[in-house]
């Protein structure tokens, strides 16, 4: 199928080419996780604490301002995923963190 193409849109009931419908339901696919302050995060970027979090299982506390380097995007607007020396499989909620 080439983009010049129409097809039919299941969802508008609408005929668009298929470089349109591809654009679209890459749109709705895509999710947007934002820090505290409102700026955009994306895969790789650095971000600091903005409150002193216990960590369950790991009986340590991230103190506020503490750097983490090299965060992951997971399918939840609200989680990241990502390293810190002596835990594993580290997640955090979105709004403890500020962009670097």
């Amino acid at each position: 199928m080439s983009d010049d193409e129409y097809v039919y849109d299941e969802d508008s009931g609408e005929w668009m080419t298929a470089a349109d419908l591809a654009a679209k339901r890459a749109a709705e696919s895509s999710i947007e996780v934002r820090d505290a302050v409102g700026n955009l995060l994306a895969d790789g970027d650095q971000v600091t604490l903005i409150k002193d979090l216990d960590v369950k299982g790991a009986g340590q506390t991230l103190k506020r301002g503490t750097l983490i380097k090299s965060i992951r995007l997971t399918g939840d607007p609200q989680e990241i995923d990502c390293k810190f020396d002596g835990i594993k499989g580290l997640v955090l909620r979105a709004e403890f963190v500020r962009k670097r």
